[in-house]
């Protein structure tokens, strides 16, 4: 699969940085559980499990349906459209947030009852 192209993926584009886009511009709630990359254009969200879900909202409102992880250690990924894991081409570097980055982040951002705000 590694040299066949996949509508919807694009191994080419880097990620938009190294933590939700939304969440990093002011957005509330500011902090995130896990993030997710969109596949397709490298924009950086909010797992489902984050108060705010943008991954998932970019996806819906994108028409990008594929997101894989962007923690350390992890390579799935994800199809919002069909709610189905895929196997995917490795994507352009970096493939997550810097390992020293903490989850949830960022730093100084996470309440201390973040726990009991998880979706």
């Amino acid at each position: 699969m590694a040299d066949e192209r996949i509508p919807g993926i694009d191994p080419d584009v880097p990620p938009s940085g190294e933590g939700c886009v939304e969440c990093l511009a002011g957005g509330a709630p500011g902090w995130w559980f896990h993030l997710r990359r969109c596949a397709a254009c490298g924009h950086i969200g909010c797992c489902d499990s984050s108060p705010a879900q943008h991954a998932s909202r970019h996806a819906r409102e994108s028409g990008h349906a594929f997101l894989t992880s962007f923690e350390p250690g992890e390579d799935w990924f994800w199809n919002a459209e069909t709610q189905e894991y895929y196997d995917g081409p490795g994507l352009a570097p970096p493939g997550s947030h810097p390992a020293a980055q903490p989850a949830p982040g960022p730093a100084g951002k996470v309440p201390e009852n973040w726990e009991r705000l998880l979706h």
